[in-house]
């Protein structure tokens, strides 16, 4: 099974490819940060987003898609733009019909180091 993972940010959205079978130990397929600069309008940077995201969901064809869940934080201008590069991450999987989970980042961790 092959998972994009997504850490969602308006300025660093994290992406990571990772495989692996139940029983097994995962493998790293590939991983970049898509940066977007804070003095484009917000609608060109989740543009930005969403072609990036578009190009890696055709480049390495994941059957599910894992993206961070949005928590409460007190600057609310960054919780915003998490909320908005997520929806955009969200709306590309749904539009090819990946499977898609929203994960904490202890749940990431725990799943992937096993503890």
């Amino acid at each position: 099974m092959r998972v994009l993972g997504i850490d969602p940010g308006l300025t660093r959205c994290g992406l990571g490819v990772v495989e692996g079978q139940v029983g097994r130990p995962l493998r790293l397929v590939d991983v970049n940060v898509l940066r977007t600069s804070a003095d484009r309008p917000v609608a060109e940077r989740l543009v930005t987003i969403e072609k990036g995201i578009d190009a890696w969901l055709d480049e390495f064809a994941p059957d599910a898609v894992a993206v961070e869940r949005v928590f409460a934080r007190s600057d609310s201008s960054t919780i915003m733009g998490t909320a908005q590069a997520s929806g955009i991450a969200m709306v590309a999987a749904a539009r090819r019909g990946i499977p898609l989970a929203l994960h904490t980042p202890s749940e990431v961790k725990a799943a992937v180091s096993g503890s």
